[in-house]
Order: structure tokens, then sequence, then C-alpha cells
């Protein structure tokens, strides 16, 4: 078993339940972080804030770790349900101090919030926006080897339109 972080004593039962319950299907995986990682779409600087719940994973990830660590579905499911009940009372980072209220010397006043995404989607590393470029350019590689596909039988059928025609 890992030599784990000490998890905050303020976490909510749901979220340390849920934090215990992650980190022990990782050390069954027998991965390292950065193992992990790879295995994933997921950093290893993402999981160490997952496993530390400093932030809260996304579904996918959770998934992605019950793939790696051969889950059956219906195990991988109560992860997700596990998941849904940590993730709606994780605990909220504190609002930033409006730019305007540092200015004034005014200190407490809080931007007003747009909902748009949920707070841990907004708040990913620079690691989490490097994997979904890599992602990206995963996906443009195999748009553009499927291009030149269809060119090369384009260019195979009038050959042989012309050869045999």
């Amino acid at each position: 078993m890992s030599a784990w972080q000490p998890l905050p004593d303020d976490l909510p039962p749901e979220v340390r339940h849920f934090v215990e319950q992650v980190r022990g299907l990782k050390d069954r995986t027998g991965l390292s972080l950065a193992a992990l990682g790879a295995r994933t779409a997921y950093s290893k600087s993402s999981w160490q804030r997952y496993l530390n719940a400093t932030q809260p994973p996304p579904r996918q990830a959770i998934a992605a770790l019950c793939r790696v660590a051969g889950l059956t579905p219906a195990d991988a499911e109560r992860f997700g349900v596990r998941w849904e009940l940590a993730v709606q009372v994780w605990p909220r980072p504190p609002a930033p101090v409006a730019e305007s209220a540092r200015q004034d010397g005014v200190y407490g006043v809080y931007e007003e919030e747009v909902p748009t995404l949920p707070w841990w989607v907004e708040s990913e590393s620079a690691g989490d926006a490097r994997d979904a470029r890599a992602s990206g350019d995963s996906s443009r590689r195999v748009l553009l080897v499927a291009v030149l596909l269809v060119l090369a039988l384009g260019l195979l059928a009038v050959v042989g339109a012309v050869a045999f025609g």
C-alpha cells in the first residue's frame, strides 16, 4: 500500500470514503501515478490532486481507473455512485476577491459567478490542458489518415478505370 498524504480533517465523510476507496483501487492496480497517467487520459498531477482530495476527479477518470483495475461493470457502477455522492458535497474552494475590491482596499467582496462548467473543470491544470491538446492532435491525425486513404482509393479507382476501361 502506498504512503498517502493524510486527508484534510474537514472533508465530508462521503468525500473521505470515496477518496479512500479510489486510493485503494489505485493501489490494487500496482501502477505508479505516472504509469496510471499513461494508461488513462489524465496526467500524473491530475491523479495526485484527485487522490489527495484537492480536486474532485471527472467521472470519466474514475471510469478509466475502473477499466485499468479490471473491475466488473457492476463494481465500476458502484464507484460511479460513490463519485456522485462525493461530488455533491465536495468542498468548493473560496471564490476569488474581485480585482476592483482589491484596488479599493475592500476585501471580502466576491465576483459574481456565472455558472458555466462545474468548478473543478474550470480549474483544470495545464497538465490536463496538455492532455486535451494531445487528444485533439490524435483526432486530427486520425482524420488526416482517413482523408489520405480516401484520396488513395479514389486514385486507385481512376487508375483501374483507365487501365481496364
